[in-house]
């Protein structure tokens, strides 16, 4: 796992029932690869780029149309993180240590692991550049580099991090500070943000409102605490059938919602966190708080901005619908790092894993992509320690759901899948 501030590879916080659909394929729980080393060779038919989520379970794919040693994989972290759990973790519902694999243990076997880091893309060369000025090649390049934290845009952070009353759940370093700030809280103002960036999983940010609020009706201190929800967005959530039922719960724990608010300094020596009016640029509120729960604000990977492969803003420029790269035809791009307008989840990498694999065979075989992506995400909005609203949808915010059911409705069966069948899946079908 990356530091604070740099490039998470991992995709994001939420799993989804695309993660079902993957179960439901026959795997193998064996075959580790475990050898990592810097670039074997100078030249790879598929070469990917980070070994998160979208990075494991394309060079699975990948390897079995071109074979053994024919792929490699660029991540320079010892440890593959299942980042959906985060949000229990943070609410004290499971241990961190079960969120975490060592890299070569989900490395498919057969794929080479470059323990490295990318420096510069040049696909006009079809090469990208690793540290230690290492060049490697490739027929077809396949981009999942996360997306990046940038915990140092809000002025106090990351270094208020070494006060209490202060966590995050986006952060292997932060997270366990998120349990140990719900359980020491007496009272005063819980505050929960949201970032005026892009952000993974944007239902994260309030699950752990909703199980703090859980937690202290529990241990008695729900009656001192002020619970609000701070965002930079207008709306609750994107998709109006799921935010109405948000709005209903959170009128009924009587949660506080302060939209076109931004975090923009963190004072953790008094308790002390500022907002600016996003509708007002320039005005600021101060806030004391007896927790703070920081969403940090979200972008693309350094090495990714002004690269030949990204848009004006920084994501990898590709095609919504089949994933492939608008300029270059053997580049593609999966996951957090793109600009398909989508909610980046874990469950989206999943939908769009099974349309690149589609639209790289067709590209191979010198023909045009056929299969399409329609944006389907999926968000499971915990909103207690054992209910679930499970919300999936499109590109066009439209409920795309899998069950003959209303997933709007909080379910106790959709929360054990969030905690103990959606891990399961991701770990032993997913990634294979």
């Amino acid at each position: 796992m990356s530091a604070i501030g740099v490039v998470s590879s991992c995709s994001c916080l939420c799993p989804g029932v695309w993660l079902l659909k993957a179960g439901m394929q026959k795997t193998s729980l064996f075959g580790f690869h475990t050898a990592a080393r810097c670039a074997a060779k100078d030249y790879y038919e598929v070469l990917v780029l980070g070994g998160g989520t979208g990075g494991i379970t394309m060079s699975a794919r990948m390897k079995r149309k071109v074979g053994a040693g024919n792929v490699a994989v660029v991540e320079p972290s010892k440890t593959h993180y299942y980042q959906p759990l985060w949000t229990l973790v943070g609410g004290g519902a499971k241990q961190l240590a079960a969120s975490a694999r060592p890299t070569g243990s989900v490395m498919p076997k057969g794929v080479e692991w470059i323990q490295s880091r990318v420096t510069a893309l040049d696909p006009d060369k079809n090469c990208v550049w690793l540290e230690n000025d290492i060049k490697v090649s490739y027929k077809y390049l396949i981009i999942a580099l996360g997306i990046s934290l940038h915990y140092e845009k809000i002025k106090g952070l990351p270094e208020g991090f070494h006060h209490p009353k202060i966590g995050s759940n986006y952060s292997v370093y932060t997270v366990e500070k998120t349990w140990k700030a719900l359980q020491d809280f007496k009272e005063g103002n819980a505050i929960f943000t949201f970032p005026n960036t892009p952000v993974k999983c944007a239902g994260a940010p309030q699950k752990i409102m909703y199980l703090s609020d859980a937690y202290w009706r529990k241990t008695g201190k729900r009656s001192k605490a002020n619970i609000m929800f701070n965002t930079s967005l207008g709306v609750i959530f994107g998709v109006k059938k799921y935010a109405d039922a948000l709005l209903e719960i959170i009128k009924e724990r009587n949660i506080a919602v302060n939209y076109k608010w931004n975090l923009v300094e963190v004072r953790a020596d008094k308790q002390e966190a500022v907002f600016e009016n996003l509708d007002k640029p320039g005005v600021t509120e101060v806030y004391q708080y007896g927790m703070l729960h920081v969403t940090p604000p979200m972008g693309p990977p350094a090495v990714l901005i002004n690269s030949p492969v990204s848009d004006a803003t920084g994501w990898v420029d590709v095609d919504k619908e089949t994933l492939q790269h608008k300029k270059y035809p053997n580049v593609f791009g999966i996951g957090d790092c793109t600009n398909l307008p989508t909610s980046k989840t874990a469950a989206a990498v999943a939908a769009q894993s099974g349309v690149l694999d589609k639209t790289i065979s067709l590209v191979m075989k010198n023909q045009l992509p056929a299969k399409r992506y329609d944006g389907y995400t999926s968000c499971p909005l915990v909103t207690a320690y054992n209910k679930v609203i499970l919300a999936e949808f499109d590109y066009n915010a439209q409920p795309l759901e899998t069950f003959p059911i209303d997933q709007s409705k909080e379910r106790v069966t959709m929360y054990h899948m969030k905690a103990d069948m959606m891990p399961f899946l991701y770990w032993n079908a997913l990634l294979k």
